[in-house]
């Protein structure tokens, strides 16, 4: 029984045989040597080989050829026609996702920061949600790092310094941390003078600090360490903001989340001439910057556009807290 050739595959795809396959759709469209030869560029014989080739891997004639005509066969003319089809449906295809890559639609899978996910940046992706109602948001908080690559996000806002070179970052804002206190707390144990007083300080440590458990202090080239000791720590900013208004202890903590509450009163700035390590930037990170979406690119304009605003700055705070009532 004579063996048949394998079905085609995505192999076709690919090289000799895609020329192959190219040799009998122009032959088709042209119905000579000659007019297809022109159309790819190429000399009669070389296409009169591809053509030979093509029939010795599938084992069927395709095309009669006789020095004055050429006449396809029936299993000819039913593959070119196949190929014909195909050609238009990979065309509709690429036709189909340039439109979408054009259009500001689809889904993003977004990674945010948790505290600030939920106290800042709530306001700015409902916004964009409603001015782009065609776009299907994911939104994750977490305080950890996704891997963006292997869990499959297509963008995420983190803060800090940035440690992978896989990433594509876009610098959205800078970056503060601040040292401060309650009231109530400053005037039942006195106010620090110097970063060695923060040794008899109950200080409030964020575990998620790379530093953590030590507070790394500058002023004018001058570096003082700080142990963290005290009666409360956790890797939640928001707890930890919480115990500081209600006069636990010393907070270390980023701009963003404690502007309201010193403009408010709620705490008041420690140490100020020293400033904590640690800061690094607010970044919209991406697995890459090639061939992004129309929707990756809305978001990315509207991230630069709402952080270009300041949100947290006590002059855009309307109603700036007065008490340790977290908004």
């Amino acid at each position: 029984m004579t063996s048949r050739p394998a079905p085609p595959s995505a192999d076709l795809l690919r090289g000799s045989q895609a020329d192959e396959l190219s040799a009998l759709l122009a032959l088709r469209a042209h119905g000579s040597l000659a007019g297809a030869a022109r159309q790819l560029q190429r000399h009669p014989s070389v296409l009169s080989r591809r053509l030979d080739a093509l029939e010795r891997r599938l084992g069927v004639r395709l095309v009669e050829r006789s020095t004055r005509r050429l006449r396809f066969t029936e299993a000819g003319q039913q593959l070119a026609d196949r190929l014909g089809e195909a050609s238009r449906l990979i065309a509709d295809a690429q036709a189909e996702a340039a439109r979408g890559a054009a259009e500001v639609r689809g889904r993003l899978r977004l990674a945010l920061p948790a505290a600030m996910g939920r106290r800042l940046l709530g306001p700015m992706i409902a916004e964009f949600a409603l001015a782009h109602p065609q776009i299907s948001l994911e939104v994750h908080h977490a305080e950890r790092r996704v891997d963006l690559i292997d869990e499959g996000f297509d963008a995420a806002i983190r803060i800090g310094t940035l440690d992978d070179s896989r990433l594509t970052a876009l610098k959205l804002h800078e970056h503060r941390r601040l040292l401060c206190a309650a009231p109530t707390y400053l005037a039942r144990r006195g106010r620090p003078q110097d970063p060695d007083d923060l040794a008899s300080h109950n200080l409030l440590g964020f575990t998620g600090l790379d530093s953590h458990p030590h507070w790394r202090l500058r002023r004018d080239g001058q570096l003082r360490v700080v142990t963290v000791r005290g009666s409360l720590s956790g890797n939640d900013n928001e707890a930890l903001l919480g115990a500081a208004c209600l006069g636990v202890g010393v907070l270390i903590a980023g701009d963003w989340l404690v502007a309201p509450h010193l403009a408010g009163g709620s705490l008041e700035p420690v140490l100020p001439d020293w400033q904590p390590e640690g800061d690094g930037a607010i970044h919209l990170v991406r697995p890459s910057a090639r061939f992004t979406s129309a929707a990756m690119e809305a978001f990315r304009q509207w991230s630069l556009d709402w952080f270009s605003r300041t949100p947290w700055l006590p002059s855009l705070a309307p109603h700036p807290p007065s008490s340790c009532a977290l908004p």
